[in-house]
């Protein structure tokens, strides 16, 4: 099993501890958000070195992106007449566990502030891009992220493609070293998981999937609702690290 929480590592040891527990091998990953044309592209790491310090500091300007966006949308939020308590996100963010923060646990400050139904309504009203409390994000370049990735002797694959809408990129996302695109994920019908199967054997690249378990039921999902065939799982796991 793989934990790729968003720009951090702070749960891989917990979760480490679980498998063991559980009969199950843990493979160290991340989520790590890039930023192309004022948008998330979201590059998965698998196999990541989790003591990486380069990572690490890489990480640490992520989170503070991440807090200073979240600041600028509780602003926005107030404008709107939608005052939230963004405090105790805030304190949580600045603790030195490494955890991470973002427009999710904002979704689910609205629904206690009884503005939102569910984390959807909150995203597709006033979060999401475009919409009235959006705050556009900063941040490194999928080339930068990749080899953050590589540095931390991981496989860099890109985060559901289908919702991403790169396909004109990944070109020259494999130059840059991109190492598998993720064609299993729940929002790919099988024709798109067809078509990223394709693909990755075109350029030469490995398969990744998973089911983006994010812990909320307003998602519908659960650990293992999306898994990676055997054969796949066979050349993934069979994958070195440049040396």
């Amino acid at each position: 099993m793989a934990v790729t929480d968003h720009d951090t590592v702070a749960a891989l040891a917990e979760a480490g501890a679980a498998c063991v527990a559980s009969g199950l091998a843990l493979i160290p990953g991340i989520e790590i958000t890039a930023i192309e044309n004022g948008g998330d592209l979201h590059v998965l790491g698998y196999f990541i070195d989790q003591a990486s310090v380069p990572l690490a500091s890489f990480l640490e300007t992520q989170r503070r992106s991440r807090i200073e966006r979240v600041k600028e949308t509780a602003h926005r939020l107030v404008s709107l007449g939608m005052p939230i308590d963004v405090a105790p996100l805030l304190a949580d963010a600045s603790r030195d566990d490494g955890r991470s923060i973002g427009r999710p646990q904002i979704a689910r400050a609205l629904i206690a502030a009884g503005y939102a139904l569910d984390t959807n309504d909150a995203f597709e009203r006033w979060l999401g891009r475009g919409r009235p409390a959006f705050v556009p994000r900063s941040g490194a370049t999928a080339e930068e992220v990749i080899a953050t990735i590589h540095e931390a002797r991981g496989l860099a694959s890109l985060a559901h493609p289908g919702l991403a809408r790169v396909d004109a990129r990944i070109m020259e996302l494999c130059d840059a070293g991109l190492d598998a695109l993720e064609a299993y994920h729940p929002d790919h019908d099988p024709e798109a998981r067809e078509r990223y199967l394709q693909m990755a054997r075109a350029h030469g690249l490995l398969v990744t999937g998973g089911s983006d378990y994010h812990g909320d039921p307003a998602h519908g999902l659960s650990p293992g609702a999306v898994t990676l065939p055997a054969a796949e799982w066979e050349r993934l796991s069979a994958w070195r690290p440049r040396s």
